[in-house]
């Protein structure tokens, strides 16, 4: 049987992050800056933006006061793009790639959990990158034959990942925990939570789902 443990937290938002840290219209403009190295018109900067070109036009002035945005005259066109050498500017490349990051944190940070899982994989809106303010961080941890579901050193060590996780996205993590001899009956399932972890979950650890079974 399979238990499911939701915690509570405050919450980021994984599609638009620069937005989450940075809103309004300044936001939106180094969102659009921070997706490419190519050079924009200021008006084409507006438009990805979703904003007017007026408002747009002063938030890169500004920008361009700042350093962080490199402006170049073109004719009657002014290209900008953010300034590669600026540090501020290359911290908002990397926030624009954040989600990366956090996986990669995530799974580093699973190798803390003894007994060690079976396996440990992220699915939902999270490991498909389309995580939103109110989207939780789903898990499924599966235990490995031999350890029972109440063994205190599994769950104290599960619980601080979780809670580690929690610190790291930002997000609410939720874990679906089952025993390893379970697997395989739950990946007959038809229900598409099963199917979905199958076959779009990110292995955080442990092996993936289709070899696990019963223990011999």
């Amino acid at each position: 049987m399979c238990d499911i443990v939701g915690m509570v937290s405050v919450a980021m938002d994984y599609v638009e992050p620069i937005q989450a840290l940075v809103p309004g219209v300044q936001g939106r403009v180094l969102a659009v800056l921070a997706a490419t190295d190519v050079e924009l018109t200021m008006r084409t900067v507006a438009s990805l933006a979703g904003v007017s070109v007026n408002r747009a036009v002063a938030v890169l002035n500004h920008l361009v006061d700042l350093g962080v945005v490199e402006r170049r005259e073109a004719g009657r066109a002014a290209l900008v793009r953010l300034q590669a050498d600026n540090e501020a500017a290359r911290t908002l490349i990397a926030l624009s790639r954040v989600h990366d990051r956090v996986v990669e944190r995530l799974r580093h940070d699973a190798g803390t959990i003894r007994p060690a899982p079976a396996a440990l994989v992220l699915f939902g809106s999270f490991a498909t990158g389309s995580a939103r303010a109110a989207s939780d961080v789903d898990v499924l941890a599966v235990r490995r034959n031999g350890v029972a579901s109440d063994d205190p050193s599994w769950t104290a060590s599960l619980g601080s990942w979780s809670d580690a996780a929690t610190r790291i996205t930002g997000n609410p993590v939720n874990l679906v925990v089952v025993g390893e001899a379970e697997v395989p009956a739950l990946r007959r399932r038809r229900r598409s939570l099963w199917r979905a972890i199958a076959e779009g979950g990110v292995l955080l650890a442990g092996s993936d789902l289709g070899r696990l079974g019963p223990a011999a």
